[in-house]
């Protein structure tokens, strides 16, 4: 018997490697990926069992025509103003087409109260998740190590340097491979209905830590600059990110300083069978995109 699993936000950190891992399973499955821009899809064409669907939200015959026929979703939205709206927008449309299961990408901390804003954005989404009636799972990671190629990639390279708020606080970030392999166990296992599962990393590390790590893989010198909150987020809005998303942002820097993102869990190790990836493995695994 086929099963068809939608990936939203295909083309993301997470999401494409979602798609890279259902792609390489044996079995019935087909793996449908959500993408905003076809072209942007184009890399997801050649793995295989992969079929390409362009979502638009300002078309909603796209989006029933992605949801058409699936079994089970893979829900990522992107980090906008309006996350929260697009999520309920893909949540009524998987209702309407039957969908039996979603799997819903979260955030650590996203069932804490009063919690950080973008927990509390995601947990407006979750409530909404449970109030469909649907089949779901929650999955809860905190910061991805993608970040550091994601971000501060090109400062590395040209400068040397990478820039945060975090002072030596430490945060147990997660390689989005895991995350992904983890979704993929709960996509096509069993027994993890109305379950949530924090995701981390092995270790809990600094911005100066992760900085003598790269400095060891790229064999150059590479260090940390502790910002102000105040500069960082001036540093994101002067890239056009909007004034609450950049809020949301330096409160993950806050919280990082004071010490509060060291936990770790035994998530990945438990579900995938197998320790999730250090940050010298990532570093090592990424070395091109920082010399």
């Amino acid at each position: 018997m086929h099963i068809t699993i939608l990936v939203t936000g295909a083309t993301g950190t997470v999401g494409r490697e979602v798609v890279k891992q259902l792609s390489m399973l044996d079995g019935d499955i087909r793996v449908r990926a959500g993408v905003h821009s076809i072209i942007k899809g184009e890399n997801l064409k050649r793995l295989p069992g992969v079929e390409i669907v362009e979502m638009d939200f300002e078309d909603p015959s796209s989006l029933h025509a992605a949801f058409t026929h699936v079994d089970k979703v893979f829900l990522l939205t992107p980090f906008t103003l309006d996350q929260v709206q697009m999520a309920k927008t893909l949540i009524d449309e998987a209702r309407k087409a039957g969908v039996k299961h979603i799997v819903k990408l979260s955030v650590i901390g996203a069932d804490a109260k009063p919690g950080l804003q973008l927990g509390q954005w995601h947990h407006e989404v979750e409530q909404y998740i449970e109030e469909s009636g649907i089949s779901h799972t929650f999955l809860r990671p905190i910061s991805f190590m993608q970040n550091y190629v994601n971000y501060n990639a090109e400062s590395i390279k040209e400068e040397g340097k990478f820039y945060g708020a975090s002072g030596d606080g430490k945060m147990s970030l997660v390689d989005a491979r895991d995350i992904a392999a983890v979704a993929v166990e709960v996509l096509t296992g069993e027994g993890h209905e109305g379950k949530a599962y924090d995701i981390t990393g092995p270790e809990a590390l600094s911005n100066y830590e992760v900085a003598q790590l790269l400095s060891e893989v790229t064999g150059k010198q590479v260090d940390y600059i502790d910002l102000t909150e105040a500069a960082i987020k001036q540093g994101m809005t002067g890239t056009g990110m909007p004034d609450t998303m950049a809020n949301a942002m330096v409160e993950l820097y806050t919280l990082q300083k004071e010490g509060k993102l060291t936990q770790t869990t035994d998530t990945v190790e438990k579900l995938v069978g197998r320790k999730p990836h250090t940050m010298r493995q990532f570093l090592q695994d990424h070395r091109d995109c920082f010399v």
